[in-house]
């Protein structure tokens, strides 16, 4: 399972095109009624030389567009947003059309202005419907041809006087452009839903995405995913402190959050931690995509399965951490007993998923070391692309430098205390529903924090502000990780699709909220006892193929769709002339 960070990246840059949607119906609606006017008195001004006529054509027109707003969500049995939407683009074809026909009068000197422009940005609006009521929406390509004249014709009779409504309908040039408009839509809805290959249908997958993405409805999406997912068996290990009043815990987890909120596992670490009686900091392993669980079922099936954890080391001591830097890597480790962790970072220089060869090398290097075990983190703190080559490097370097340091390092008696962010009642959505969560470890005579944010990674630079901040403050923070959670308390529309930590939340504010919470962790020191747990479990996980697959149907799709928008803007070029 190797292949799916780059699939995941390719999938990811198209989700882009989701942003041109308007952030909201109010939007749309507004957007579409200036429109509409603008086309009617463009077209009564210039095309029909009428002015006189807007002060009853420009009334109508609304009220024509809106009515039919209204029709649309009935027949098409969907949200009034999708019909607002659809009527914005749409009504905004039309105008493109007039004006270039208007614009087509003075470059190529025309001796007259052609109300053929008025039809044809009519058909072309007709065309527009018929590929969004058919990918988007689910409807019939004959359900989509019935209805999708129905608001062009709407609004065309409502500034169009009734003298020109014949000519203009059944004028010979107008009707041949209007039905090739209409033409190519058809073709290219009914090859782009073949394009996939292997997949049952590209617009069940888009309407399956909408319906997510929209409306929170995961049933339809996690149906088609977790048909194509893979058996696995995906291990998880917890670090059990246990004291005389309370218990935390470490928890790294092989299945990756994900996909995207709100589908399977997108909100896997704060379950996890919720399961735990919201005193656990759940870590983002050395894993990626293809760990992704599909679906509830399976996402609850791993849950129950925590319950059954087998206890494989127990001990009271550990060493001092041991931090080593190499180049832009840094590693922080620890050792508790013959089980080493190991807390991997490039921050403030950003880095994607840490490559699985780095895992494998580092658990034979420990190996050959005598280590029993190696638990790897990947603190995701800071935002990046994939790592190169040389870092990924650099990390297998400096963390056997680190290992090769534990091995020299004493062991000493350990207090720990917990504390999370429930009672400072923060509200911000980069964050996910766990908040954050200071761990304090007392080794010896020194005192040691570990921060924790549920969030999908870190704005570069806020982990080096926070530890700054502890510094000024007499504290030595070894390290702020995120869980990686895909959990979005809101539509992020830019170029990441999430909000990642710091990039809502001020740095300052940040930094108080991790300093008050480690106060209230150290407040709770007492000894402890550990224990070392393992879970392995059978669950479905998405894998590479289906990742792949996918990435090649979006790449298939919209080539297709350049391909018929080129098509498309040539022959409306050629009408223009």
């Amino acid at each position: 399972m190797t292949k799916s960070s780059d699939n995941v990246s390719r999938i990811h840059k198209r989700y882009t095109l989701t942003t041109f949607t308007p952030s909201s119906h109010y939007v749309s609606l507004s957007t579409s009624i200036v429109v509409a006017c603008a086309i009617a008195a463009i077209s009564i001004i210039y095309y029909f030389k009428a002015p006189d006529q807007m002060m009853f054509s420009i009334p109508i027109t609304v009220v024509a567009l809106v009515v039919t707003q209204l029709i649309d969500k009935r027949l098409l049995k969907t949200e009034y947003s999708k019909s607002l939407h659809m009527s914005a683009f749409g009504n905004l074809l039309w105008l493109v059309t007039v004006l270039g026909g208007l614009l087509s009068m003075y470059v190529f000197s025309k001796p007259q202005l052609m109300p053929l422009y008025i039809t044809e940005g009519m058909f072309l609006f007709a065309s527009f419907r018929i590929g969004i009521f058919t990918s988007v929406i689910g409807t019939k390509v004959k359900m989509a041809w019935s209805i999708c004249a129905i608001q062009p014709l709407a609004i065309f009779f409502a500034f169009v006087p009734y003298q020109q409504w014949i000519p203009l309908l059944s004028d010979t040039k107008a009707l041949t452009y209007g039905i090739t408009f209409l033409l190519l839509g058809t073709a290219w809805t009914l090859i782009t839903d073949r394009a996939t290959g292997k997949l049952a249908s590209t617009h069940k997958m888009l309407q399956a995405y909408v319906a997510a993405s929209t409306r929170n409805d995961p049933v339809q999406m996690e149906t088609i995913i977790e048909a194509r997912s893979e058996e696995f068996t995906v291990s998880t290990f917890q670090i059990v402190f246990r004291t005389q009043k309370k218990e935390c815990r470490l928890v790294l987890p092989d299945v990756h959050p994900g996909p995207f909120h709100p589908i399977g596992g997108s909100n896997i670490t704060y379950l996890i931690y919720k399961n735990l009686n919201s005193s656990a900091m759940v870590m983002h392993s050395v894993s990626d995509h293809s760990l992704n669980l599909p679906s509830k079922s399976q996402v609850d099936l791993y849950l129950s399965s925590l319950q059954k954890s087998s206890k494989i080391q127990q001990g009271s001591k550990c060493t001092k951490p041991a931090i080593v830097q190499v180049n832009k890597a840094r590693t922080v480790g620890m050792l508790f007993d013959k089980t080493a962790v190991l807390i991997l970072s490039l921050s403030p220089h950003g880095m994607d998923d840490i490559p699985s060869y780095v895992k494998t090398e580092l658990e034979q290097y420990a190996k050959n070391r005598g280590f029993e075990r190696i638990l790897i983190v990947d603190s995701h703190n800071a935002m990046g692309e994939a790592i190169q080559k040389n870092d990924a490097d650099d990390l297998l370097k400096a963390a056997k430098s680190n290992l090769d340091t534990l091995m020299t390092k004493e062991t000493m008696p350990l207090e720990v205390g917990y504390s999370n962010s429930e009672f400072l009642k923060i509200n911000t959505d980069d964050l996910g529903p766990g908040k954050i969560a200071v761990m304090c470890m007392k080794i010896g005579d020194e005192k040691f924090f570990l921060g924790w944010a549920d969030a999908n990674n870190m704005q570069n630079g806020l982990r080096e502000h926070i530890s700054n901040h502890f510094s000024q403050n007499g504290c030595s923070l070894l390290e702020i990780c995120t869980s990686d959670t895909h959990y979005k308390a809101r539509e992020a529309r830019n170029k990441h699709g999430y909000f990642e930590f710091g990039s809502l939340a001020k740095s300052d504010d940040a930094a108080t909220w991790f300093l008050q919470v480690a106060k209230e962790a150290e407040r709770n020191l007492l000894s402890t006892s550990f224990e070392l747990l393992e879970q392995e479990t059978k669950v479905k996980v998405m894998g590479d193929k289906q990742f792949e697959d996918y990435s090649k149907t979006l790449d298939r799709a919209m080539r297709i769709t350049q391909g018929f928008l080129i098509a498309t803007t040539a022959f409306f070029f050629y009408t223009l002339f």
